[in-house]
């Protein structure tokens, strides 16, 4: 499973940089919000809104979360300040809200439903938060999934970390993410670190999740592109297409429109 290497990374970082810029000026806001978890899509994130020279706001949201997690988010935090005079940040914990939310509303004896649906409201409660800080500066939230998680697997909560403004590194893979933040400097920790959504308090990373790494997903997502199906491969590449189409599907709701329910004027009006 092998995945192109051909990639601008010089370019790609102008591309979107002036996208941010035009599409701020546009819509005539003054900045961007961005959430850090100490990972490497929210550094990239933040990194290529700096760059755009306006103000960009990074913030740590902590619940409960890994001390790893916050060293790092610290380390790219004070770096990227060091870069960019025009970056500030603001830590908000929100470990007693959620604590309060868990005692304000029932639980349940189905434990594998329970901790899904508190780790995504861990992830709303933070979007809240962003929505907060953007409301009160005139800043967009700047959204840091990549392409592999909104549009292959749907690996994000709707209306969590999936709620934002604008998503500048979404048509990039996993792979191209790596080389971009590479390219713009993000700290080497972060850069090493294995991907963890750091939603259930522990140390599972997004590969125990899934089930698969980020280069086998993206191998399956270009294969199906391709025309592919999971009797085109067998052992190892047959299992993760497997894994990568089950994903794909039971998440389109992620990636499809609201459902509207269009009434015919002939039964509206009478």
């Amino acid at each position: 499973m092998t995945n192109s290497t051909n990639f601008n990374s010089e370019k790609v970082t102008e591309h979107i940089v002036k996208w941010l810029l035009d599409y701020a000026t546009n819509a005539r806001v003054k900045g961007f919000v961005v959430g850090i978890s100490g990972g490497i899509d929210s550094a990239l994130t933040s990194t290529l809104c700096a760059m755009t020279g306006l103000p960009t706001l990074c913030i740590e949201m902590p619940i409960h979360q890994a001390e790893s997690h916050v060293s790092r988010a610290n380390e790219h935090i004070k770096q990227l300040k060091k870069r960019f005079p025009k970056v500030s940040n603001n830590r908000t914990d929100l470990t007693p809200v959620f604590e309060m939310f868990k005692n304000q509303v029932p639980s349940s004896e189905n434990e594998t439903a329970l901790n899904l649906t508190l780790a995504n409201t861990r992830a709303r409660l933070r979007m809240t938060t962003l929505y907060y800080y953007a409301g009160i500066n005139g800043f967009l939230v700047a959204g840091t999934g990549n392409k592999v998680e909104d549009f292959g697997v749907g690996f994000y909560t709707k209306y969590g970390d999936g709620g934002v403004d604008i998503s500048p590194i979404a048509d990039l893979m996993k792979s191209e993410v790596r080389q971009l933040a590479k390219y713009v400097n993000v700290p080497d920790s972060i850069l090493v670190a294995k991907p963890t959504d750091g939603l259930f308090g522990d140390d599972r990373s997004d590969e125990d999740q899934l089930g698969a790494s980020y280069d086998e997903l993206e191998w399956a997502m270009m294969a199906m592109e391709n025309g592919k199906t999971e009797h085109n491969f067998e052992g190892r590449e047959a299992v993760v297409f497997k894994i990568y189409e089950r994903l794909n599907r039971i998440n389109q709701h992620k990636m499809q429109p609201i459902p509207v329910c269009e009434i015919p004027k002939k039964i509206k009006n009478i």
